[in-house]
């Protein structure tokens, strides 16, 4: 995830100056988007049970995707 200083980006203003648009890259544009899809999934799932880690190495393992 970028911060806001490291995204290069411009501002589209009108005849009075007043900003109204903003330019950004495709590349910046996309991890916006996808900064912003982790964000709704984990607001879906905030109020989710949770497990420990040792709990979820036990389940990985029972369901054959880990292995010791």
């Amino acid at each position: 995830m970028q911060s806001v200083e490291e995204i290069e980006f411009q501002y589209v203003t009108n005849q009075a100056g007043e900003k109204t648009a903003v330019l950004l890259s495709i590349s910046a544009f996309e991890e916006i988007l996808e900064d912003l899809q982790d964000l709704a999934v984990a607001a879906e799932r905030r109020d989710e049970e949770t497990i420990s880690h040792d709990q979820l190495k036990q389940e990985l393992k029972g369901d054959g995707l880990l292995q010791d």
